[in-house]
């Protein structure tokens, strides 16, 4: 089996990046002679690659087909043919909308963002990716009202190329309490500020539900007064991002049948960094979110 080497914080930069390899036995695909036979229930799950990054993509994508999931989150343009080769596809393409840090939220960004959107959507069209993420930025000072007219202004520019190509562009919320200090879109007010205000069907809200809870909670309550706002959830334990059990806060069969509830048809996608055998807790984390 793969095993995670006991690391208590993995940023999602770090995993992509950090040394050393995982242990491969002969049970790694836990059930793969099963295929695709597995449901994920009303929900189309997904799950990350960076906290699986050190098993090899082949391997992954096996093991992830073998779980009954139609798809690979956060693959990069290289990696989408990889995962077609399993019979899987990338339910969030990363890598065009830049990174964390230097978003939307600054005008100087706009030119580079809105081209490398601009050239990615065409290939993620084609390839049916069906959303490429992007974020808003690091505030360093700057005022929300600021902020959100930034964000505005330069997603008007890539706004028409997503509709004609029918990709969405996913801006993620994020926590900058514990993970990513100083991130401006860090409640979901900010975020559906300017997704309301550009007013396209393909600039939606990435809902991470493990960096929500951390800012404000009331998570159900808010997905359903903004649903036609959220076209992709994340998940992670609070506190740690780890596994989905009995050592976090969110009852998450709950959450998973509230958003099944609402008719969601986007990708429900799982990224927690597991702390246990990773293929073990991501098969756990499908079955309780199964609803």
């Amino acid at each position: 089996m793969w095993y995670l080497p006991p690391v208590s914080h993995i940023t999602r930069r770090g995993a992509l990046t950090a040394g050393g390899t995982w242990l491969l036995g002969g049970a790694a695909l836990g059930g793969a002679s099963a295929g695709r036979s597995a449901s994920t229930g009303r929900l189309k799950q997904s799950v990350c690659r960076w906290p699986f990054a050190k098993i090899p993509l082949p391997d992954f994508c096996k093991a992830v087909a073998s779980l009954g999931l139609p798809a690979i989150d956060l693959l990069n343009e290289k990696e989408w043919r990889v995962a077609e080769e399993y019979g899987l596809t990338c339910s969030m393409g990363s890598g065009a909308g830049g990174g964390i840090a230097d978003g939307f939220n600054v005008k100087a960004n706009h030119g580079k963002l809105v081209e490398s959107l601009a050239r990615a959507l065409p290939v993620a069209a084609a390839r049916k990716i069906p959303n490429l993420i992007t974020f808003f930025g690091n505030r360093r000072g700057m005022s929300d009202e600021e902020g959100i007219a930034n964000c505005v202004e330069g997603l008007n520019q890539i706004k028409g190329a997503a509709e004609q190509h029918g990709v969405t562009i996913c801006l993620e919320l994020l926590n900058s309490k514990v993970d990513h200090p100083d991130y401006h879109g860090d409640r979901s007010a900010f975020g559906l500020a300017v997704v309301k205000a550009v007013d396209s069907p393909r600039v939606r809200l990435l809902y991470d539900i493990y960096h929500m809870q951390i800012m404000e909670g009331d998570l159900i309550r808010t997905i359903r007064d903004n649903r036609e706002y959220f076209a992709h959830f994340h998940t992670g334990g609070v506190p740690g991002r780890n596994e989905l059990d009995d050592t976090q806060e969110i009852n998450w069969r709950t959450v998973a049948t509230a958003i099944a509830d609402l008719g969601f048809d986007g990708y429900f996608a799982h990224e927690f960094i597991p702390l246990r055998d990773p293929i073990t807790s991501l098969r756990e984390a499908v079955a309780l979110c199964r609803v």
